[in-house]
């Protein structure tokens, strides 16, 4: 079928407008890769604006050294790995009885959850909370907080419902509990959403830098956001990245460390890219 001259124009702006989208996200990244490896004099005064100048690796040289990069980033990995894990298995076994329009009680629980989207304690009752529980400064005062996010709950749900029903069915007869469908069939199936709700709370406890901010005080349990934010805004350090000739090159100390705190997740992505496109679409639309 012939295109009309209507779609045509629709079309071309359409791509010209992704087109710059894409150059207006990848420009920062971009720069800040070339920043990193660039001379800092030039950074510093401005003149590198896309491509690296006068390359050097004098910045990674010293932040991959630096002993509290390596204890953040093992912190950082911990957080997110248990984060991820438990955030799937929690909101999927709560996810699939409130599939079943069986259930006791399901309307009410429902409306009780949607009561969060719009609502919470707020960030003292939270943290007070947190602190009566014995939870400050370990992992759990990072985790569980933040355990269940009601959105993705919502989510799962909507893609459970649109599940085949006589699968389910078939695996009763067979012999399977409701623990048995659940793990060996609904899971089994249910991979794209879960792979993208991974993916969504990993990047988010990967990037998140405030609950430790409040909840942690042994500098041996801060996440590698932490020394991110230490470097970047409050400066701390500044001093030590100094040259023999008394310059510094804090700043492409700053985007360096940027790079590696960004590298993971720009390497994990791609690998879950397709299950993520089909998770996001699925689990938004009601079966």
């Amino acid at each position: 079928m012939k295109a009309s001259l209507g779609s045509r124009i629709f079309d071309s702006a359409n791509t010209a407008l992704m087109l710059v989208l894409i150059a207006v996200m990848l420009y920062p990244i971009v720069f800040v890769f070339s920043a990193s490896f660039s001379n800092p004099a030039l950074v510093a005064s401005g003149q590198v604006r896309l491509l690296p100048q006068d390359w050097t690796w004098i910045a990674y040289e010293r932040i991959l050294f630096l002993p509290d990069l390596w204890i953040s980033y093992w912190n950082t990995i911990r957080y997110t790995v248990v984060q991820t894990v438990l955030t799937l298995i929690v909101t999927a076994m709560m996810a699939y009885p409130l599939a079943k329009r069986w259930l006791p009680g399901r309307r009410a629980i429902l409306l009780m959850a949607a009561f969060t989207l719009l609502f919470n304690g707020g960030l003292i009752p939270t943290f007070l909370v947190v602190q009566h529980l014995g939870l400050l400064n370990s992992i759990w005062a990072i985790v569980l907080p933040t355990l269940v996010n009601t959105w993705y709950l919502f989510i799962m749900r909507t893609f459970f419902e649109a599940l085949p029903k006589e699968l389910e069915d078939a695996a009763t007869m067979d012999g399977c509990s409701t623990m048995g469908v659940l793990l060996r069939i609904v899971m089994p199936l249910s991979l794209p959403v879960m792979l993208t709700i991974g993916l969504f709370t990993a990047v988010g406890q990967w990037n998140s830098f405030f609950d430790a901010l409040i909840y942690l005080s042994d500098r041996d349990k801060y996440p590698l956001q932490i020394l991110l934010r230490n470097i970047i805004i409050a400066g701390s350090g500044s001093e030590t990245y100094m040259e023999d000739g008394g310059a510094t090159f804090v700043e492409t100390v700053k985007y360096s460390t940027i790079m590696i705190a960004t590298l993971p997740i720009l390497c994990i992505y791609p690998f879950i890219q397709k299950y993520f496109v089909q998770g996001s679409m699925i689990g938004g639309i009601k079966g």
